[in-house]
């Protein structure tokens, strides 16, 4: 029953010290390696040979919604808007009918000012988009109520507001756990007043946009004859597990979601959806509770209930910044981290010359060794993958 420790030779007794110590470091750091490995092997398992998400249906009625107005079942919760522009998709007549290409929906803060104006200037400049791109735009910014200085911002939204007329704010505290009523708001919004938009862009306003390629993109889906149908497109997080760090900003307790592993959903940073994913998300958050205070999940859980499925683009960036190349403009969409240089990147990357680079035998040649060098080094955590490169 006792260890004889004269019968222990000098290496069992390293290879004992060796175990200890072991077990000593796993003990210590058992919660970083539940979240690293740990976690994500049991989320991969059930998202790779379970895959079923039937639950959510049943879990996430709105019978069980945590965020009730008077305590009663089937109550949704809705803001009254603060700062509205209901005939922003209209005619010039003021009836709607306009043939809106895409919708642009912009996350914004509502002291981050100089993000919006940047982004005025830049990729979400209608008037540049129509002149120059010969498509029609509509930008507006969702907002919620400052937390600290409320009247006094609010005069600034208002001033803001009366000069650009493009932001959407409804009575909500703008913080991180009201970022799932950001999204209610926009797919409630596009329902009741831009329901022609053919696509629907959701955007963070720290990334860039290559709105060019965007909109290349997006006219090219539309050449098919069958229509574009089920289009949900943007960087896809597949199997990711809940991160259960109380010290997290993401942490999702057990009691709200006990589930090993997140429906498959796309970076909140930007995606695009089509008009009828946008009505399904609609219907889908009409009978599904917002608990989930991670809108990018409650995007993915929403999407599963209504069987849309996310689909990767490569050039849509997660939360990593693209490169700065001439051969990385060529195919960008988005670009995640750009709070201070939007304006300088948009000058860089639609200028004119960065599509000379690429042209022909020998510049695509060129460009895709660039890009090979640049996204397919070891250890590379960007916003593009190495295939990329060869795309």
């Amino acid at each position: 029953m006792f260890m004889n420790f004269r019968r222990i030779h000098k290496c069992q007794f390293v290879q004992l010290l060796t175990a200890c110590m072991g077990l000593c470091v796993v003990m210590v750091s058992w919660e970083e390696l539940d979240h690293h490995v740990v976690s994500h092997m049991r989320s991969y398992t059930y998202r790779y040979l379970v895959n079923s998400y039937d639950f959510l249906n049943s879990n996430f009625n709105i019978t069980s919604n945590r965020h009730r107005k008077d305590g009663s079942t089937n109550v949704l919760l809705t803001y009254p808007y603060l700062i509205n522009h209901p005939g922003k998709c209209a005619r010039g007549d003021g009836k709607s009918g306009d043939d809106v290409l895409l919708l642009l929906f912009v996350k914004s803060s509502p002291e981050n000012f100089e993000r919006r104006q940047a982004i005025r200037d830049t990729w979400g400049n209608e008037s540049f988009v129509w002149s120059e791109l010969g498509a029609t735009m509509r930008m507006v910014f969702a907002l919620g109520v400052d937390t600290k200085q409320r009247s006094r911002v609010q005069r600034a939204l208002l001033q803001e507001d009366q000069t650009y007329g493009d932001l959407i704010q409804q009575d909500f505290l703008d913080t991180f756990h009201n970022l799932t009523a950001k999204l209610i708001t926009q797919f409630h919004w596009v329902h009741d007043y831009c329901p022609q938009a053919r696509f629907l862009m959701s955007a963070d306003d720290d990334i860039f946009v290559h709105m060019p390629n965007l909109v290349k993109y997006l006219r090219q889906l539309l050449r098919n004859k069958s229509g574009v149908k089920d289009f949900w497109v943007g960087h896809v997080h597949r199997g990711a597990p809940p991160v259960r760090r109380k010290e997290s900003k993401y942490h999702i307790p057990y009691d709200l979601y006990p589930w090993p592993s997140y429906p498959d959903y796309t970076a909140g940073a930007g995606y695009v959806v089509s008009g009828d994913v946008a009505a399904k998300i609609y219907q889908a958050t009409q009978v599904l509770n917002s608990s989930i205070y991670i809108d990018d999940v409650f995007m993915g859980i929403c999407a599963k209930a209504m069987g849309v499925s996310p689909q990767e683009h490569v050039y849509f960036s997660g939360e990593g910044k693209a490169l700065y190349h001439p051969c990385i403009y060529d195919h960008m969409i988005t670009s995640h981290g750009h709070a201070t240089d939007v304006r300088s990147l948009w000058q860089a990357a639609t200028d004119p010359a960065v599509y000379g680079k690429s042209r022909g035998f020998m510049g695509n040649l060129y460009c895709t060794a660039v890009r090979a060098m640049m996204l397919c080094r070891p250890y590379y955590q960007n916003s593009y993958s190495c295939k990329a490169a060869f795309t």
